[in-house]
């Protein structure tokens, strides 16, 4: 299970930190993206929009590292479900955008065709988040290192 959870960590942290860095040179394609969702009251979306990229790419480091494993793949978690319903509501609502997980975003005609792959590739990163959620402690992570488990002092021997 610990090797299996080091390639949820690489993947999912991967996946994370390439989207993240991918959108961060252009913050303005960013909140375009959130806003052709419509689902958040525009007053949050430029906050969204700009704050996103670098929780991936925060979010995406502590997972490849293996540093406060639980707690990253708990956001994760948390970020995937939330994208699977915006994608579902676009869907749903008839609304043909690119995603923007990647970069761009807005308006494309034909977006919707790719609904589908991008829900199923978000719900497989989902399942390897909770993963991490539920067993965290895997191979080659720091977490092992700066969260080592505190051993109870040895019992006396008796004497005599």
């Amino acid at each position: 299970m610990r090797w299996l959870g080091l390639a949820a960590r690489l993947v999912t942290g991967g996946v994370w930190i390439v989207a993240g860095a991918l959108k961060l040179p252009d913050p303005y394609a960013s909140v375009a993206a959130v806003r052709a969702y419509d689902l958040l009251p525009e007053a949050v979306v430029p906050t969204v929009g700009h704050s996103l990229p670098v929780v991936e790419v925060v979010i995406g480091t502590a997972l490849v590292l293996g540093v406060l494993t639980r707690g990253a793949a708990l956001i994760s978690s948390v970020l995937f479900v939330a994208f699977i319903i915006g994608i579902s509501s676009v869907w749903a609502r008839g609304i043909s955008i690119e995603c923007g997980c990647f970069g761009g975003g807005g308006a494309q005609p034909g977006a919707s065709s790719s609904y589908p792959w991008e829900i199923a590739r978000d719900v497989g990163l989902l399942l390897l988040s909770l993963l991490l959620v539920r067993w965290p402690r895997t191979r080659l992570a720091l977490d092992g290192l700066l969260f080592r488990p505190l051993t109870a002092a040895p019992e006396p021997t008796p004497r005599g």
